[in-house]
Formats: structure tokens, C-alpha cells, sequence
């Protein structure tokens, strides 16, 4: 899909929550995004280095579809959620490409 783009979240999860954020990421976040419309395509763990600690990627088949979920109620309640989680969240909209993106 040469339209197709790819929406990477990044962010830090917060140790004392640990428990709770993988519970939400996995059992209520992936899965909403996946019924609004997006495909998780990758999840990294930054293992060294000062990177932020997790790198999410999400594909949409163009950028106005994306633009939809991410103005949607729905999107900014589950961002909201994840935020409870998480420090130094950031997202950001790119072409999918067939490498690592950052």
C-alpha cells in the first residue's frame, strides 16, 4: 500500500504501574485501536541506549483514515488511559516504510 501510513507511539512505561500497563495495553488498548480501524505492525523494547523505553507502531491504509481515529472519542480516551501508565509519551505520523522507523 503505497498510501498506507504508520502512527509510532513511544513513551516510558512508569515501573510502579507495571502491572496495570501491560493489563491495558494488551487486554483494552491494542485490541480498541485494532477494532478503530488500525493494525498493530510492531511493538520494540529499547534495551540500551537513551531511547524511550517502547516504540509501538500502528498502520492505517492512508493519512486521512488515520487523522479519523485520531480525532475520534474514542482514540483520545484510550490515549488518555495509557497516559495513567506512562511518561514522556510522544506519537508521531509517518509514510510506512519497510524498515525500522523512529
Amino acid at each position: 500500500m503505497e498510501d498506507s501510513v504508520k502512527l509510532l507511539l513511544t513513551y516510558d512505561p512508569l515501573p510502579k504501574h507495571r502491572e496495570e500497563y501491560f493489563r491495558y495495553v494488551l487486554g483494552e488498548f491494542v485490541p480498541a485501536l485494532e477494532n478503530l480501524g488500525l493494525t498493530l505492525c510492531e511493538a520494540w523494547h529499547t534495551a540500551y541506549g537513551e531511547y524511550p523505553l517502547r516504540l509501538t507502531g500502528f498502520i492505517a491504509d492512508d493519512r486521512e483514515a488515520l487523522e479519523t481515529v485520531l480525532a475520534s472519542p474514542e482514540f483520545l480516551e484510550l490515549e488518555g488511559r495509557l497516559q495513567d501508565f506512562v511518561i514522556n509519551y510522544s506519537r508521531k505520523i509517518v509514510p510506512q516504510q519497510p524498515r525500522f522507523q523512529f
